[in-house]
């Protein structure tokens, strides 16, 4: 049995991360900005399949594959975090432009807005 004090300091570390902004709420808040509130929504909605498509993978067995197949997990995990480290490189390489500059963004078709939504929350590297 577990302490109470290891449960509410787990529990407590839990509830940071899940209110801390990532990646979803970061693409929908730049899209309703740069775009208004019908392209927020429509990335919403794309945001909203990306759940559908991980819940369904999760019924479908995905997570009994990656146990069985421990290696495709870890395929899969290294590739996400060399992916993370590729864009953190991207953000800080000398010789790059700031994070902080603001740039022109194109305006994106509601196809483009949806897939992007659904990309965004469905390879969420948050998930763990």
């Amino acid at each position: 049995m577990i302490s109470s004090s290891t449960f509410i300091a787990v529990a407590l570390v839990s509830l940071a991360m899940v209110c801390s902004p990532g990646p979803n709420m970061i693409y929908l808040i730049s899209r309703s900005i740069t775009q208004g509130r019908k392209a927020g929504v429509i990335s919403l909605f794309g945001v909203v399949a990306g759940f559908v498509f991980y819940v369904l993978a999760t019924m479908l067995g995905l997570s009994v594959l990656f146990k069985t197949v421990p290696l495709l997990y870890q395929v899969v995990k290294w590739a996400g975090a060399l992916y993370l480290l590729w864009l953190a490189w991207n953000a800080v390489k000398p010789g790059g432009q700031s994070i902080f500059t603001s740039q022109a963004v194109s305006i994106d078709s509601p196809r483009k807005m949806f897939l992007m939504g659904f990309i965004t929350n469905a390879f969420n590297p948050k998930r763990g």
